[in-house]
């Protein structure tokens, strides 16, 4: 062993020394950083030398809330007032212990008719490792008398239901008390959330659906069995009408302080109340912000209950990973997207997290994909141990800044609700429903230009691929707030090209050598691919204008670099144009080239692009 010098100081634990990282480094400052921050900006192009504003300025990213995403964030940014874990505001966790000891509650949803099919599947979740069951019941589900067979073998005791039966949800609840008294579990001891939302109902089929019953199954529940919750909030059918992270959380906290006015009209005191609420949030692939929405949330919560009367109270939360992300092409992708849901929710303190399988767009998921979502939880929890740390994200300058920023928005969409009557008149106002109208125009233009990418539809779509077939999936009430995915747009697109006899198909005129035109090539070919049109790519013939001739096909575009643009594109264009095409396109920033007639470029409308394209080729 080394001996350490006398002259060495030591630091130890009663030493007032303290250890500093990076200790034998220069100091930086911010201007330092900016002034390399501008080097980089310089000679990328995104400023010249006039340029006199802050650099980071350009690097400022903005979510569909308008809240502003610095690329850096320094102790200069700390957020006071996040307390501690399981004390209010409750932002770091609703548990003092955080889930370290049991992890999250591994919820899987089951959406069959067949209560002996549903009953299969939840008996083999079970043996793998989920631990609570969502169950859809009633008229879109498991049939309410059929309750007992879907739930046959099942220790109810140990994975407590979740049922989601619309507005049967008083007759599914009285079917699962007979069930647990079949079973002689005493009332004390049941566990489990009978799922009535009214006020999702109403968002969800346009029709008002009153509160007072389902406040006083809750005042008679609170009373006879105390571990049971009667409410939910949903927040996904605000989310899966294109709303934004704060208006989700908004309208959500909004239905829980309505259930919040009834439950305590149906004789509850205010903590009791809300302790009969269980809140539904989405969780998206957008790591950060899903980790800032559940901690904000909870945050939220305990102020709405504190000025309430009650105790500041923690909020139960469900995460759901986001059905608006799912795609039905190349769903493979989803395990990605779902994956990094269920890590966001889980760093944000989700009491219970349900990952939807892959294939849940396309319709009822097989065994594999089953098997998948539920060893998601599994990796991240067994192997990745992120439950080990209550509050991972905590303390990091850029969650906590996000967290506040968000709570604020979404404080702000709250308080707009409740000034307007509260969440039931905005519904039926129809003023709710527009402004989420607002944030999915917003959304589907970022979408249609590619500026919000979808891997495997708008980005790197693979035409190959097999066709993922799956039982249906009953269809929920419409006639509310519509269900938006994302993909939808491309992949309708993509259905109209697959229904065409034969594979719609573009030219790819390349201009001068193989280097000049690659990138642009690869470019234009992946767009076209988004839309289920097939780039006939030649490489670098001899005869451009032969081969055009060769690929069958009416509409062409120009790849090449700018100092080929400026050489050959007119002359190409208008000789295209003469041998037959009806549209020639151009890969790279707008121009003056006259027989040109679209160009592509990043940030145009690929959709636009890709429509006026199909329909060029004769595509229905």
């Amino acid at each position: 062993m080394t001996e350490v010098a006398e002259t060495e100081s030591v630091p130890t634990p009663d030493s007032p020394e303290e250890l500093k990282l990076a200790a034998e480094f220069p100091e930086a400052s911010r201007d330092q950083w900016r002034e390399l921050v501008a080097g980089v900006l310089r000679k990328s192009g995104a400023i010249d030398e006039s340029f006199d504003g802050l650099p980071e300025s350009k690097l400022v990213t903005r979510t569909y809330d308008g809240l502003e995403i610095q690329p850096l964030y320094t102790a200069e940014d700390a957020v006071e007032g996040t307390g501690f874990p399981g004390l209010p505001p409750f932002v770091r966790s609703a548990r003092p212990e955080g889930a370290v000891t049991t992890g999250w509650d591994i919820r899987a949803r089951y959406a069959r008719r067949d209560a002996k099919a549903t009953n299969a599947a939840i008996l083999a979740d079970l043996e793998g490792g989920v631990s609570s069951i969502w169950l859809r019941a009633g008229a879109h589900g498991v049939p309410v008398a059929d309750l007992g067979d879907a739930l046959n073998g099942v220790y109810v005791d140990l994975a407590p239901v979740t049922l989601d039966a619309g507005d049967e949800y008083e007759a599914a609840a009285n079917e699962l008390f007979a069930l647990f008294a079949e079973r002689e579990i005493p009332a004390s001891a049941v566990t489990a959330t009978l799922g009535a939302d009214p006020i999702g109902l109403t968002a969800r089929t346009g029709s008002a659906h009153p509160l007072a019953p389902a406040a006083r199954l809750a005042a008679r529940v609170a009373v006879s069995h105390p571990k049971v919750r009667t409410i939910v909030a949903d927040g996904l059918p605000f989310h899966e009408a294109g709303g934004s992270d704060a208006q989700e959380l908004g309208a959500t906290i909004a239905a829980g302080v309505a259930y919040l006015r009834a439950l305590t009209e149906a004789g509850l005191d205010v903590d009791t109340a809300a302790g009969q609420i269980e809140f539904r949030l989405a969780a998206t692939a957008d790591q950060f912000l899903t980790i800032a929405k559940f901690r904000a949330a909870r945050r939220l919560w305990a102020r709405v209950t504190e000025v309430s009367g009650g105790k500041a109270s923690g909020m139960r939360q469900h995460a759901v990973t986001s059905p608006a992300m799912l795609t039905q092409r190349d769903p493979w992708v989803n395990m990605l997207r779902t994956t990094l849901a269920c890590f966001g929710a889980g760093v944000g303190g989700a009491d219970a997290i349900t990952v939807l399988p892959f294939d849940a767009a396309i319709g009822q998921p097989d065994a594999f994909s089953a098997r998948i979502a539920r060893n998601t939880h599994a990796v991240l929890l067994e192997e990745s141990k992120l439950a080990g740390v209550i509050d991972p994200a905590g303390g990091s300058w850029y969650v906590e800044n996000l967290t506040e920023d968000l709570a604020k928005a979404a404080w702000r969409e709250f308080t707009a609700i409740e000034a307007a009557g509260g969440i039931e008149a905005e519904l039926a106002s129809g003023a709710l429903a527009a402004r989420l109208a607002e944030t999915w125009e917003k959304r589907s233009k970022r979408l249609a230009t590619r500026r919000d990418p979808i891997t495997g539809v708008s980005e790197f779509p693979n035409l190959t691929e097999k066709t993922v077939v799956r039982d249906a999936v009953e269809d929920l009430p419409g006639g509310g707030l519509p269900r938006h995915r994302y993909a939808e747009a491309f992949e309708a697109l993509r259905d109209r090209a697959d229904a065409h006899p034969s594979r719609p198909r573009v030219f790819l005129a390349t201009l001068g050598p193989v280097a000049a035109h690659t990138a642009r090539a690869s470019f234009a070919a992946n767009l076209f691919q988004a839309g289920g049109i097939e780039a006939v790519n030649p490489g670098a013939p001899e005869d451009v204008i032969a081969e055009f001739r060769a690929s069958g096909t009416k509409v062409a575009c120009l790849c090449g670099s700018n100092t080929s643009y400026a050489e050959e594109a007119d002359s190409v264009a208008k000789a295209l144009k003469e041998a037959g095409a009806t549209s020639v396109l151009l890969a790279g920033k707008p121009g003056d080239h006259p027989d040109v007639t679209g160009y592509l470029y990043t940030g145009c409308d690929a959709l636009e692009i890709l429509t006026g394209t199909l329909t060029e080729l004769g595509v229905q």
